[in-house]
């Protein structure tokens, strides 16, 4: 599993998503406003819209918020206009790392970013230095108390999944985007839990950190995340369960 992927899990715990839910109610307004003007207000047809709008019930949204920023991004609604627009660079221990943000204001965003780039231990680099580190990727993690191995590698390969990789915990399942919602459609239909399910950006390599430098990455994914411009961070590195243990003692 990703470093990544285990900080996120470490946050749950710890009681963050509550903590910061003013901050992720901003974030995915941005992201329901863009898929709506790229795509339509209908969630029928405008798949990126409907997976945003199950991400915003998910942490409990009001219904109304979700409609207007749908009608935001449509037109429907006056309101400011955001656009899409990545940052790239590395972290501590030369790690990779890709920003997907969304702004109303892009130098105010990229000053804002390269300032945590540098104050965190990083550097924030030019379009493409690490972009070609990653691909576009359906994710969806399944807890392995809530599947069979064989019945669901068979379920899923039927459906069009490009992969099913066996972790320690869960099975991760791989799509391509195009597929993606064909294979969560198929999962939902046999009452399969997972823990998530989203289109990601998937390192081809990780590197991986220990000590000090571990702890500084995690401070920037942090110092990042934080940011209400940021919508995703992705980032190559892996730390193992037993130095994250000891991260948080």
């Amino acid at each position: 599993m990703s470093g990544h992927s285990k900080w996120a899990t470490i946050k749950r715990k710890k009681g963050d998503l509550d903590a910061k839910r003013g901050n992720a109610f901003t974030k995915i307004v941005r992201e329901l406003i863009i898929a709506a003007k790229k795509g339509g207000g209908n969630v029928d047809s405008n798949s990126s819209l409907r997976t945003i709008v199950l991400k915003a019930r998910s942490v409990n949204m009001p219904a109304d918020n979700i409609k207007r920023a749908i009608q935001r991004g449509t037109g429907e609604l006056e309101g400011v206009t955001y656009e899409e627009i990545t940052y790239e660079g590395y972290g501590p221990g030369g790690v990779a790392v890709l920003v997907a943000a969304s702004t109303d204001n892009k130098n105010r965003s990229s000053a804002d970013i390269r300032t945590i780039f540098g104050k965190s231990g990083g550097n924030m680099g030019e379009a493409g230095c690490v972009s070609w580190m990653f691909k576009k990727k359906g994710l969806i993690v399944v807890p392995k108390a809530n599947a069979k191995e064989d019945e669901l590698m068979e379920l899923v390969l039927d459906l069009g999944a490009d992969d099913l990789q066996v972790m320690e915990t869960e099975f991760d399942i791989l799509t391509t985007p195009e597929s993606f919602e064909k294979v969560k459609a198929g999962i939902d239909a046999k009452k399969i839990a997972y823990d998530s399910a989203e289109i990601t950006m998937l390192p081809e390599n990780y590197i991986k950190l220990t000590g000090n430098t571990a702890k500084a990455m995690l401070n920037l994914l942090e110092n990042l995340e934080e940011n209400d411009d940021v919508g995703h961070v992705y980032a190559n590195f892996d730390i193992s369960d037993e130095e994250m243990a000891k991260l948080q003692e």
